[in-house]
């Protein structure tokens, strides 16, 4: 906002000399804009120096700030200051730096119940947050809270000081009238409020649709949001709709602003002779992409010859920086994706398909531009040197998983169509047992994961859901790409540029102890003190072997770390047993590779960290926001494949089915179903004839009279008795229940439930059978649902929220 100035001079008035110490990143705001202004740092330190909030008038004064332009740029600053929780104004309109305050800044996580959580910044312990301070935000708002105390279970309570984000700006639902009254009911249970919707604002939406509505109005602590209906997305079960539903309950950016289209018209649909000049000739270097049947973007290629008793392995990545500059509509708009999203037949990428599936995609036969990393690596695994350099590339072809595999094991018809590329292969397999052998030297945790793809018929239903095994090529693919990320980090971490590296903390000390304690009653024991490593987790799985309760032990142990983060901070990463780390393999689909990518290119270039166009504190700002992005990303895939699997389901309720427990709470048992990988709730209130009571060290529940125990891994038969699409959840009861009051117990077998045309009414729940549980909501941790896991396909099983949690430890 503007402000008309008559007499600057006396409004600005000198409460203070000129501050006379240089800014250090003035020659870094000098290159981001025309007419650079004091940087943040510069400002934050002026506030730690002074040790009292300041007004923008008296920082004005103090920068000797007199023009308008400048005092404009300066309240401009100051409010994305404020609104990035560096600082925060008071009631005297002071400024004053949000640590001094000892106040919590981060963002609102809240449960269905009502309630919430303020995720703090630092990683500190969360605060809990009231239903009475939850009325005036909403999940994922930024705000800056005070701790008010410590509640009787021990959490530190917050009080909400300061919104410094909204992060909702529209919201999917149904709506509903109700006496003339409109209003949404979300479809993300996070969001606790129901939406106003005045008869002005409600358009043609019709009862019981699904609608996108704009928030006109935020939540207060008086008041709840309105809205004004700005998308109808039609019938409740319409095919597709689970994802056009879930972009935009998550608010995932999926159309283009006019300013990308305008860009990317300057591009051309293949490689300019001027792009390639300067650059390394790798044309005639038999370079290979490896990837699934279904992929469409094509970001590395990979070759591997011998060098003498060494490996000489080349990963060649798609030049993403080349044709995204920072600061661009393209920058802009990919900073703000974060990440591609894959949802199941469906992609939302990072960058147009021009660049995505064109420019930037290694397609075979074609010239690309690529980035390279040139390692020299030892007979034992070691990297012993590398290289980075910019290139021009060929691919010489594009093959899939299951081809090269089949080649490695001497598939004669493969193996003499790719005759030429075979030695290149094999050197390639052969280079993966090192590395192999590398891995389990620096103690790499391994986890046993099956991921599973679904299946669609006819008008998009879902048909199966069939395991997705991982074979050598996958392997061999994946050590290669590692080792790239290794150097990546080493090169960067050695010129201490600013970048963003992915980063697993070690598990916190209270995980440690309950894991401890579990261990112990196995007769296991979990090395390394307070701050064990990863060789110590592998020594435990190492231990359990072919054990009847090794799923369990690997549930307990993976479930104890934490998530891999973004951070400018060189922490290393727990799970990998690496000391340094950093994503550059993917930036067609991942932002922080992006950035990578432009830090490595300056130092090619000759730069330094000082002329960078970024700082740490960007980074960290950067870091923040890819790792929001991520969750999102994977929340938003979580919602549908639970959508998918309940609609799947619909037609099964009364069908019994065996199943392994995946998960273990205070309201009950999640069982996840053998061959099916579809999962539900036994809520613990349809456990009969006991009280039964969660014992969180032993993940079970314990029958108070009977002593039946019912623990993680524990083989069950259960009855489909409900199907929830609006909750996306799953109900089921234990099958040998109806034995014991006269019913038939089928281990494995179907009975009919009501017919298809029955169960699949839009708007209505699979009907419930006579014995259903009661509804219930779920702790902040773990959502009742369907499809929250996966599992291989013999006993025991690996849950898929095991899968998805080791995919962000990577």
């Amino acid at each position: 906002m503007s402000i008309e100035f008559t007499a600057p001079v006396p409004l600005i008035k000198i409460m203070d000399k000129p501050h006379h110490k240089a800014d250090e990143f003035a020659d870094r705001e000098a290159r981001k804009y025309v007419r650079p202004i004091a940087s943040r740092e510069y400002i934050m330190e002026i506030l730690a120096e002074k040790g009292e909030p300041l007004t923008w008038q008296e920082l004005a004064g103090i920068l000797d700030f007199r023009e308008e332009q400048d005092i404009d740029a300066l309240q401009r600053r100051l409010r994305a200051m404020e609104r990035d929780g560096q600082v925060i104004r008071n009631r005297r309109e002071g400024y004053g730096l949000v640590e001094k305050m000892d106040l919590v800044r981060g963002y609102v996580s809240a449960h269905p119940d009502g309630y919430g959580f303020l995720v703090p910044d630092d990683s500190s312990d969360d605060l809990f947050l009231s239903a009475r301070q939850m009325r005036a935000v909403i999940h994922g708002d930024r705000v800056v809270a005070r701790v008010s105390g410590i509640d009787r279970r021990g959490r530190r309570e917050g009080a909400i000081v300061e919104i410094l984000q909204r992060n909702t700006h529209s919201v999917v639902g149904r709506f509903f009238r109700e006496s003339g009254i409109g209003f949404i009911i979300p479809d993300n249970k996070r969001i606790t409020h129901d939406i106003a919707v005045p008869a002005e604002y409600q358009g043609q939406a019709q009862e019981g649709q699904i609608v996108v509505v704009e928030l006109i109005e935020q939540p207060t602590k008086r008041r709840q949001p309105l809205g004004r209906v700005i998308e109808v997305l039609g019938e409740h079960m319409a095919p597709g709709m689970e994802i056009d539903v879930a972009i935009r309950a998550h608010e995932l950016p999926h159309r283009w602003p006019a300013e990308v289209d305008e860009e990317i018209q300057s591009y051309s649909e293949e490689v300019s002779r001027a792009d390639t000049e300067g650059r390394e000739d790798i044309r005639r270097l038999p370079l290979v992409t490896i990837d699934g049947p279904d992929a469409r973007d094509f970001d590395d290629a990979v070759y591997c010859e011998r060098n003498g008793k060494d490996w000489r392995l080349i990963v060649a990545i798609a030049d993403v920086s080349h044709y995204v500059g920072p600061a661009s509509a393209l920058d802009q708009s990919a900073q703000e994706r974060g990440n591609s999203v894959y949802f199941p037949g469906r992609v939302i990428p990072m960058l147009p398909e021009l660049l995505s599936n064109g420019l930037c995609s290694i397609n075979p036969g074609v010239e690309r531009l690529c980035m390279v990393c040139d390692m020299n690596v030892s007979a034992s695994g070691a990297i012993k040197s590398y290289r980075f350099y910019s290139a021009v590339m060929k691919s010489h072809a594009r093959m899939i998983y299951d081809d090269v595999a089949a080649m490695l094991e001497g598939d004669e018809v493969l193996c003499q169509r790719f005759a030429e590329l075979l030695p290149h292969l094999e050197n390639l397999h052969q280079l993966y047992h090192v590395f192999a052998k590398q891995r389990i030297k620096r103690g790499t945790i391994e986890f046993e994961t099956t991921e599973t793809v679904i299946k669609f018929g006819p008008q998009k239903k879902i048909q199966s859901i069939v395991p997705l095994s991982r074979n050598v090529a996958h392997k061999l693919i994946e050590e290669c790409m590692i080792t790239a990320n290794i150097c990546a980090a080493r090169y960067l971490d050695k010129h201490t540029m600013p970048t963003l590296y992915r980063v697993h903390e070690l598990p916190d000390a209270d995980k440690l102890a309950d894991l401890r304690e579990f261990l112990k009653s196995f007769g296991l024991k979990l090395e390394g003190g307070a701050r064990p490593e990863a060789a110590h987790y592998a020594h435990v799985l190492s231990q359990v072997g072919d054990r009847p309760e090794s799923h369990l032990i690997q549930t307990v142990l993976l479930r104890s770390m934490k998530q891999a983060v973004y951070s400018p901070d060189n922490i290393g990463h727990f799970g990998l047993a690496l000391t340094q780390y950093a994503h550059f393999t993917s930036p067609i689909r991942r932002y922080p590779d992006l950035l990578v990518h432009r830090a490595i290119a300056h130092l090619l270039k000759g730069g330094t960290a000082d002329d960078f166009d970024y700082s740490v504190e960007d980074m960290a700002r950067l870091g923040e926001q890819c790792s929001m992005t991520e969750r999102r990303a994977d929340e938003a895939t979580r919602d549908v494949e639970a959508w998918l699997k309940c609609e799947y389901m619909m037609d099964k309720v009364g069908e019994c089915f065996d199943g392994i427990i995946s998960g273990v709470t205070s309201f009950g048992l999640f069982v996840e179903l053998q061959g099916i990988y579809v999962e539900g709730l036994i809520h613990v209130t349809s456990l009969s004839n006991d009280y039964y009571h969660f014992d969180p060290v032993k993940h079970c529940l314990v029958g108070e009279r009977t002593r039946q125990v019912y623990s993680l891994a524990d083989k069950v038969n259960v009855r489909v008795v409900r199907v929830d699409l609006d909750e996306k959840r799953i109900d089921f009861d234990l099958a040998n229940k109806y034995d014991e009051q006269g019913g038939k117990k089928h281990r494995g077998a179907k009975q009919r439930g009501k017919s298809k045309h029955e169960a699949r009414k839009p708007g209505k729940t699979a009907p419930e059978k006579p014995h259903a549980q009661e509804k219930s909501r779920p702790s902040r941790k773990t959502k009742a649902g369907a499809g929250q896991r996966k599992s291989k396909k013999t006993a025991p099983k690996t849950s898929k929220r095991q899968l998805r949690r080791k995919k962000r430890i990577r």
